[in-house]
């Protein structure tokens, strides 16, 4: 029977076995492995437009139809909560943080002075468009998509769509624990491994809290709304937070989170439309992640938190996440191109951001599928015309 190593352990066995080696393997090892991160960096600025691209138009093009009134809730209830959760991740992150990580500090992660190897080579891959061009062009695609009800061109996107996901799932996501590797590596032959992971402590503990903290506001908000209990509706869903744990898929917890939203009381015709959608499009516990390791990373790089960079990165990730990739880590990989372009994340800042936001996907997982029952009760309320079940 063939053994199969989730990728949250990979990532895991990667990062021990980088510290382990990090400290005696001769310079030329380290060389090579920061040889193959300047490639994989280069692929992954190449890919990440047409990710956006793929996704995006096809997701806002499929937006355009459904159940009238009620998709137009769902979606403004999905996009509301989700900036809620970056806005909670970017106060209590640039409140808490900076005093914890006092004194964590590496100058520049990316400077060959601060001790990093560098390649032996690099080969630049250009990327077809920059992201803000891939972005405005997958909003004039989807939109013009969605206003024609294209029979031609969707179907097409939908193909693309599918090919960029076999790239994420068959080549970048096989290829991230040796990515993690290589950086990993070169930090611990630099001296730097050590703030690096007590950086990962912190914030992983505090992604955490803001979760279940995002979860009570979820659902006390529904439960004030419908007149019932929050910790009731909390306890009903436990299930699908347990159940996203274990499979790490909003998709594969989508009859789980079904079950257990109708026995909150939310009519059966509201579940049913409501939670596969909100699977796709409510990322509210990703972007908390995404959010609070940006925090995060830029302490570990010296540098300041400015809320008017993060304004508008948050509000344009609540975009990203609608149509982020259903694979693991397909959150994260959304967001790559607005971290370069936005936050002005490097190759190995953006790999921290990686290991990081993968380290506990599982958990963002969670509260993504579990804060999609509150929002359905929260839909099945605003809903005219629904016959409760």
């Amino acid at each position: 029977m063939k053994l199969k190593i989730g990728l949250i352990w990979r990532i895991v066995i990667a990062i021990a076995l980088a510290v382990l080696l990090g400290t005696w393997v001769p310079e030329g090892f380290v060389r090579l492995f920061a040889t193959f991160n300047s490639i994989f960096g280069s692929f992954l600025s190449f890919i990440v437009p047409l990710i956006i691209v793929a996704f995006i138009a096809p997701g806002i093009a499929k937006l355009g139809k459904g159940s009238g009134k009620m998709l137009g809730i769902a979606t403004v209830a999905a996009y509301s909560s989700t900036l809620f959760a970056g806005f909670l991740a970017f106060f209590a992150g640039s409140t808490i943080l900076p005093g914890f990580l006092k004194g964590k500090e590496i100058s520049n992660l990316a400077d060959p002075e601060e001790g990093l190897a560098s390649g032996f080579f690099e080969l630049a891959i250009p990327a077809p468009m920059e992201i803000m061009t891939a972005l405005v062009l997958a909003f004039v695609l989807g939109i013009g998509m969605a206003s024609i009800g294209s029979r031609s061109m969707l179907p097409l996107f939908d193909e693309f769509n599918a090919i960029i996901e076999k790239v994420i799932s068959y080549i970048i996501i096989p290829l991230l624990p040796i990515h993690i590797f290589g950086i990993f590596l070169n930090m611990t032959f630099a001296g730097h491994v050590a703030k690096v992971l007590s950086v990962f402590a912190l914030v992983f503990v505090l992604i955490i809290v803001l979760h279940w903290i995002m979860l009570f506001i979820q659902y006390v908000t529904a439960g004030t709304l419908t007149g019932k209990n929050p910790f009731f509706l909390i306890k009903t869903m436990l299930p699908a937070y347990l159940t996203a744990i274990g499979t790490q898929s909003s998709a594969a917890t989508i009859p789980v989170t079904l079950r257990q939203a109708r026995k909150t009381g939310a009519s059966s015709r509201v579940t049913d439309f409501a939670v596969p959608l909100f699977a796709t499009i409510h990322l509210s516990g990703s972007t908390i992640t995404i959010v609070t390791c940006a925090i995060g990373v830029l302490i570990l790089n010296g540098q300041a938190i400015v809320f008017s960079a993060f304004l508008p990165f948050i509000f344009m990730l609540g975009v990203m996440m609608i149509a982020a990739p259903g694979v693991p880590g397909g959150a994260v990989m959304t967001a790559i191109g607005l971290l370069g372009t936005m936050l002005h994340f490097d190759q190995t800042m953006i790999a921290l951001m990686i290991a990081l936001y993968l380290a506990q996907d599982s958990f963002g997982t969670a509260t993504n599928v579990t804060g999609d029952g509150a929002l359905a009760i929260i839909v099945d309320r605003f809903s005219p015309g629904e016959t409760k079940s």
